[in-house]
């Protein structure tokens, strides 16, 4: 019965450390609190070995919640926008093979990985997908797992810090100005947003749509915006828990490494996600010149961070989910389509990778 209760208690002290890191995070002006602050207060945790475990319960009913948050910023005037999107799409494969090569090297010279580890290790697509992939192939499951969580972390912390502190962009903390309650929302609103939500998620896992948690929801949440079924979003309450969870989620995947690993894949990771986000500010500044798509929009665009936490952020800095999100399940999409391919091509040259 102990052995049953302990994760639970993990997970309790897990969500608490990340409130609580929320909160703090808020009050002092962090920007993007409700996700930095957790990720920062549970990976501090876990390096001093506090007995924590993400909230992996919690997951599968955030997800859906995230979609629909990410759905209800499609409208008509961003669907007419799609002819602007051209010049990204063309633009997606070059980046995506330039920040994969630099971030290649920066494993495989640097740290002296082995091919098969560096090169799943350097991949910019999902976490999940790329530990799958690399571990059959023979490389490093630990060593690839802990390089994108760090990859993650880093690239969400740069970004929002960037944001915030840069370009001075709102990200959700004391200064957000649109906060949704929960009896401003009418009981068929709810209705159909929940309808979203569940239905969505069977449907994209049905289909096979990517991320089909968050792309299902996001979709069918988008017709119903689009076609003025309901206006709102979810509350302010859901968005923050959402981030919170997946805050705590990322923070706490860093339990059971070593000091010396998590140094060591940090620093690697750290360097390579400079490198990749110097490469993303380069091509949207292409972007920029040939588009009328703003600089922030197209620099969230090509950074390449997790779907689901990229969508949050843009979400938090009142950019356009849409466009965002879009490049971002098509960036891995193509990276778990491309990378086993490229990999079987490279090995098949018989020189060193």
């Amino acid at each position: 019965m102990q052995l049953h209760r302990a994760p639970i208690r993990s997970q309790l002290l897990a969500v608490v450390i990340g409130v609580a890191g929320g909160l703090a995070a808020y009050f002092s002006g962090l920007p993007l609190p409700w996700m930095l602050g957790p990720m920062i207060a549970n990976t501090i945790a876990a390096m001093i070995k506090v007995p924590v475990t993400g909230p992996a319960r919690l997951r599968p009913y955030v997800m859906p919640v995230i979609g629909v948050m990410l759905g209800s910023g499609v409208t008509a005037d961003v669907v007419g926008l799609l002819g602007s999107w051209v010049m990204t799409l063309l633009l997606l494969p070059l980046f995506l093979a330039c920040a994969a090569g630099i971030s290649y090297a920066v494993y495989r010279r640097l740290g002296r990985y082995d091919p098969v580890t560096a090169f799943y290790s350097a991949m910019p697509g999902g976490l999940n997908e790329m530990v799958i992939l690399g571990t059959e192939a023979g490389g490093d499951e630990r060593r690839i797992a802990l390089a994108h969580a760090a990859r993650v972390l880093i690239i969400i912390v740069f970004v929002a810090l960037f944001f915030g502190l840069v370009l001075g962009v709102s990200s959700g903390g004391r200064g957000a100005s649109l906060w949704v309650g929960i009896y401003e929302i009418t009981v068929q609103d709810y209705v159909i947003l929940g309808a979203c939500a569940v239905a969505g998620m069977f449907l994209g896992k049905r289909i096979g749509l990517p991320a089909a948690a968050v792309f299902g929801p996001m979709i069918l949440s988008g017709i119903a915006h689009i076609a003025g079924w309901v206006t709102v979003a979810p509350p302010s309450v859901l968005v923050i828990a959402a981030q919170i969870t997946i805050g705590t989620i990322i923070g706490t995947r860093f339990v059971g490494a070593s000091l010396a690993e998590v140094r060591k894949d940090i620093g690697l990771s750290a360097v390579a996600s400079f490198l990749m986000l110097l490469a993303a500010i380069g091509f949207a500044e292409v972007i920029v010149l040939v588009s009328a798509i703003p600089l922030a929009q197209a620099f969230l665009a090509f950074s390449p961070g997790g779907l689901t936490e990229m969508s949050l952020l843009t979400l938090a800095m009142e950019q356009d989910v849409a466009y965002v999100s879009i490049m971002h399940i098509i960036r891995i999409t193509l990276v778990i389509a491309l990378a086993p391919l490229v990999f079987r091509w490279v090995r098949g040259r018989k020189g060193p990778l």
